[in-house]
């Protein structure tokens, strides 16, 4: 069987090219490089990237999440793409009705990802189990350019191929 479906047309709407696919990658990546980042800076503190991921669960499983071992950290992983994914998602939605969006992605990337940090650090992880304080010092200000270079930006170019994908399917596609 060939890698590319024939009877799906590139651009379909679960072809390879597809806008939702392109969207995924895009949530796909920018967890992938936040994590990246986020265990790479603390490993230069000697922190364990299993405790990284068990920091990502103790949002739902509080303090409990640090005895879990790997099965907490891998839930902490899981929960993190879900995340980054629906970030992505959310981008794109709002792309489709403010296009200035996908027509700047690496400008309203950027401000998408400030957005984000602060969304996360003092509404999000306030709300939830977890037990950290709000971020200082070089964590605040690192954790901020990653949110703006690694998640807000690849979300944002992301959403600008899944558009560029939809306009390719014609208007009976859309």
């Amino acid at each position: 069987m060939p890698a590319t479906d024939p009877a799906v047309p590139r651009g379909s709407e679960h072809g390879p090219g597809s806008p939702r696919r392109i969207v995924l990658a895009a949530g796909l990546i920018a967890a992938s490089l936040d994590i990246a980042f986020a265990i790479g800076f603390w490993a230069l503190r000697d922190v364990p990237a299993q405790r990284i991921l068990q920091s990502v669960a103790s949002g739902v499983l509080g303090a409990d999440a640090y005895a879990g071992g790997a099965a907490s950290a891998a839930l902490g992983l899981v929960l993190h793409i879900a995340i980054a994914v629906m970030m992505a998602m959310v981008y794109d939605m709002a792309s489709l009705r403010l296009r200035i969006l996908v027509r700047r992605p690496v400008l309203f990337g950027a401000m998408y990802g400030v957005l984000l940090f602060g969304a996360m650090n003092w509404l999000v992880v306030p709300l939830s189990a977890a037990a950290m304080a709000p971020p200082s010092g070089l964590w605040l200000w690192c954790g901020l350019a990653a949110h703006i270079v690694l998640v807000g930006i690849p979300c944002a170019l992301g959403a600008r191929l899944a558009d560029a994908a939809r306009r390719r399917r014609g208007p009976d596609l859309r």
